[in-house]
């Protein structure tokens, strides 16, 4: 069953944060938008975060014209895995981001003109840090669980390392304690795309530079997939359209990166785009810390840790790494390797590969003693 109807909404916190760069980024504003009801005690709820390109949106629809639901709608309602009989589920866009939050295509209030490349750098525990201050005005002092995908996941990590006493649990997919060099090079690819694009401007672009994003985006998109399932969805076919000897004729898969390419122009922001890589290249869990047992030395919430087997982007041994360090500092973590063709974007399209073991976890949480 799904939510329904739901409603975006905004706050903005004037206070602002300090950022890891050691700027000062005010005011901040947040979108977000919640399901399900908050108790009583304020402790049944969940925080979802979005991965690098999503947003507040994670299920039900805005109106009854939109023709997609929320991009994790999967999950979340009335009876499913984060069940909203049960649950106050909450979803916040992160800064940098070009979805409402404060981000590089907001107005400065001191220019009242867009950042652009003014805008701070931003890492994810400034994403983070900026959630707290949400969590805080939902008058929730402790949530049940942090769970994400990917950046998702980071954001996950970061709540259990920083904020140790605000979480009750967490449940990490699809990430990296850090990313890697080939992860890093693939995003740099990327960047070089957008910063040819003549239209680009050096961020101060009227419209967005789509052939640079459109580009980029295309290679983004390669690391979200795997060998296998490039293989079973477009295997070597030519389109109907063109000749195998036309030499601007397109492979299937070609012809699918264009698509996507171009589309992801019509709703993402190319210096949106450009933040938020940056911040995910950044990301170190023990950034700060002498070693990794340092950075987790605080961690008190169990964490559920998912990889999948096909993901190259941040492949298992990633994760495996963060679960052999808890586990021998005597902390609560649960591991699965998941098999799957999907890759990357395997926690995105299948659910059900880990939605019993979620459940489990989720169960084993008691509600009432947080």
């Amino acid at each position: 069953m799904s939510v329904g109807i739901v409603t975006e909404q905004t706050i903005t916190f004037d206070s602002g944060i300090r950022l890891d760069s050691g700027r000062f980024l005010a005011p901040i504003t947040l979108v977000y938008e919640t399901y399900g009801t908050l108790n009583a005690a304020a402790s049944n709820a969940i925080l979802v975060e979005h991965a690098w390109t999503g947003n507040a949106h994670l299920a039900g629809k805005l109106n009854a014209d939109e023709p997609k639901p929320g991009w994790w709608d999967t999950i979340v309602g009335p009876g499913k895995l984060l069940d909203t009989e049960r649950y106050f589920v909450i979803c916040s866009n992160v800064i940098g981001s070009c979805f409402g939050s404060t981000g590089p295509t907001s107005i400065n209030p001191k220019t009242g003109r867009r950042y652009n490349l003014s805008f701070p750098v931003v890492t994810v525990r400034d994403m983070v840090r900026a959630q707290k201050l949400l969590i805080e005005a939902l008058g929730i002092q402790r949530l049940l669980c942090v769970m994400g995908g990917s950046m998702g996941g980071m954001q996950a990590l970061e709540w259990a390392t920083q904020y140790p006493d605000s979480i009750g649990s967490a449940i990490v997919l699809a990430t990296t304690p850090r990313p890697s060099p080939q992860a890093i090079s693939l995003n740099a690819v990327a960047r070089w795309a957008i910063f040819n694009d003549p239209t680009w401007r050096k961020g101060e672009y009227k419209h967005n530079p789509k052939d640079g994003l459109a580009l980029a985006r295309g290679i983004g998109h390669i690391t979200f997939l795997s060998d296998e399932s490039m293989n079973a969805k477009f295997g070597r076919r030519f389109s109907a359209k063109d000749g195998q000897f036309d030499f601007f004729g397109q492979f299937e898969v070609e012809r699918y990166l264009n698509y996507n390419g171009y589309s992801f122009v019509d709703r993402f922001d190319a210096n949106s785009f450009l933040y938020l890589a940056k911040a995910l290249d950044l990301y170190d869990v023990a950034w700060g810390c002498e070693s990794m047992s340092e950075a987790f030395n605080t961690v008190t919430a169990p964490i559920q840790f998912f990889a999948f087997s096909s993901d190259w982007l941040y492949p298992s041994y990633q994760t495996e790494e963060m679960v052999t360090c808890l586990t021998d500092m005597g902390k609560t973590v649960e591991y699965h390797l998941i098999t799957s063709a999907y890759g990357h974007d395997a926690f995105l399209l299948e659910h059900e590969t880990f939605a019993p073991m979620v459940r489990g976890f989720l169960d084993g949480v008691s509600v009432g003693s947080l």
